[in-house]
């Protein structure tokens, strides 16, 4: 099965793509994960990346093309896959549309922004091993201490609150447009995200197998 999940940030696009990997099967697909892997590696990728995401902007379509078509290519997606935040705008769907991968179904995740900015403020990364938090959802044992390797947890610089404003308004510009996109092709599914994180999941696999 090959998938898009869309939703803005904060969503809860991340926990319901691993969720779907696990049912099915497939790889979870993150371009946010790439470009922190190479952020953490240090690659000249990932410099560019950074400098890039900390001004709460976009990689350019050229550079996120490029890593998504050598991803698909991989023999882990032969089966399937789940993309999440790809793609971002039209550019991005017009050059997966011309890959040779039918997608099946697009996911789309609504969650109001009242909701997205509450779970936004609470987000907090470990600064050592990076495992992520969220205050109200999955909080650490002991305050600003990760459970893992008791390092300190700090907000992300693309959870800041000038990097919010830019990235939900490069969404509501560019990324929600593509809902109609796929509306048209007849593959959209739209998901109540404000619900609990067990709920979600089952209407997600439901409206999959219909």
């Amino acid at each position: 099965m090959r998938l898009i999940i869309f939703g803005q940030q904060a969503s809860g696009k991340g926990t319901q793509a691993e969720k779907i990997t696990e049912h099915y099967g497939i790889p979870h697909i993150s371009t946010g994960d790439i470009f922190r892997e190479n952020i953490s590696k240090g690659t000249e990728l990932g410099k560019l990346a950074k400098e890039i995401l900390d001004r709460g902007e976009l990689v350019p379509d050229e550079i996120t093309n490029k890593i998504i078509e050598e991803r698909l290519s991989r023999d882990d997606c032969s089966k399937g896959f789940i993309l999440d935040g790809y793609p971002r705008n039209r550019n991005q769907a017009e050059f997966l549309d011309n890959l040779p991968y039918q997608i099946d179904a697009v996911i789309n995740l609504e969650v109001s922004q009242q909701e997205l900015i509450k779970r936004i403020s609470s987000r907090r990364v470990c600064v050592n091993c990076k495992t992520n938090y969220n205050l109200i959802y999955i909080k650490p044992k002991q305050e600003g201490m990760c459970n893992k390797c008791g390092g300190k947890l700090i907000i992300r610089d693309d959870d800041k609150p000038e990097a919010i404003k830019k990235r939900l308004a490069i969404y509501h510009e560019q990324t929600e447009p593509l809902l109609k996109f796929y509306e048209e092709k007849g593959i959209l599914k739209n998901i109540n995200g404000e619900q609990p994180m067990e709920a979600v999941s089952n209407d997600i696999i439901k409206a999959l197998e219909e």
